[in-house]
């Protein structure tokens, strides 16, 4: 049995530092803002039944577990959630916070590393979500044409500098904070260059400001979760009933390459992939009859 009682502060509150020392033990910017989302988002869960982050056993987990799964969360958000919490108990065991990882033995979903659910949008979707985006704002048309033509993801796209943007190819930070270059198409580059304002004078005579590409209005961060809530009005707009985030581009541009006849370990690398089962999943042609081996190899012998 399960038993709650009222906390004094909201355990983000209560259990700042050991939470903030945990999220500065990573070295990507992006780990720990992920890390960050999900453990707010567990102590908001804590706190609504009452439970000490500390005093959490895997019984609270498993709730929190099928609670997130009833709210809509798919399989591998799910996992990704719970894979952060356990990691926020690692370090707390390893800073002698607690005498267990009460996550250590929580069932996390099955993810198939050879299928993804993620529905990619056509050629014609793709360019209506592009016309849409070019008649709502340059900011909009910039980032569109940056996800479509390349397959960043939006992490790598808010976090691209002035600095890292020449003539043909733009500078990002891949997961891990590792630098890498992506080649742009001339009308990428067009459409990054009218966003940011930048004219060929200060390019020529190096006087250009570094700073992030994509910011808001006031020159702050363009906020990530404010950007996906963009790119769904602008699906909206374009009468495009699948549901969109921005992996949903960066999907499309993966399936896109790949029907192009892109070479699979080609785009591995572009798209930043550690494992080629990654990329894979993307390579929708597999699973035709015509692109089978029984059939190709098949044909000999008939």
């Amino acid at each position: 049995m399960i038993h709650a009682h009222q906390l004094p502060a909201p355990n983000a509150t209560r259990h700042q530092q050991l939470i903030g020392a945990w999220l500065a033990s990573y070295g990507s910017e992006n780990t720990r803002a992920s890390y960050r989302r999900d453990a707010i988002l567990f102590c908001t869960f804590l706190d609504a039944a009452g439970l000490d982050l500390l005093e959490v056993r895997r019984a609270h987990l498993d709730v929190f577990a099928r609670t997130r799964t009833q709210a809509g969360d798919m399989d591998t958000t799910l996992g990704r959630r719970i894979a952060a919490v356990s990691a926020l108990y690692k370090y707390a065991l390893t800073v002698d916070a607690i005498a267990a990882n009460p996550a250590d033995f929580v069932r996390r979903p099955k993810i198939s590393a050879d299928e993804t659910t993620t529905a990619a949008l056509t050629r014609r979707e793709a360019m209506r979500l592009l016309e849409a985006a070019e008649a709502h704002s340059a900011r909009s048309h910039a980032l569109v044409d940056l996800l479509l033509s390349t397959g960043v993801r939006i992490s790598e796209a808010l976090t691209a500098r002035t600095s890292g943007l020449s003539s043909d190819r733009l500078v990002i930070r891949r997961k891990g904070g590792k630098k890498a270059v992506i080649y742009l198409p001339e009308h990428t580059v067009t459409a990054l260059r009218t966003m940011t304002g930048a004219t060929g004078d200060e390019l020529a005579l190096g006087l250009e400001r570094d700073g992030l590409i994509f910011t808001t209005r006031t020159g702050r961060p363009w906020p990530r979760n404010n950007a996906h809530t963009t790119l769904t009005t602008l699906a909206r707009r374009a009468g495009i009933e699948k549901k969109m985030s921005s992996h949903v581009l960066r999907h499309t541009h993966a399936t896109l390459a790949l029907e192009l006849g892109v070479p699979l370990h080609h785009l591995q690398d572009s798209l930043g992939h550690a494992d080629p089962r990654t990329t894979r999943r993307y390579d929708h042609s597999r699973r035709r009859l015509a692109n089978s081996s029984a059939h190709q190899v098949g044909k000999l012998f008939a």
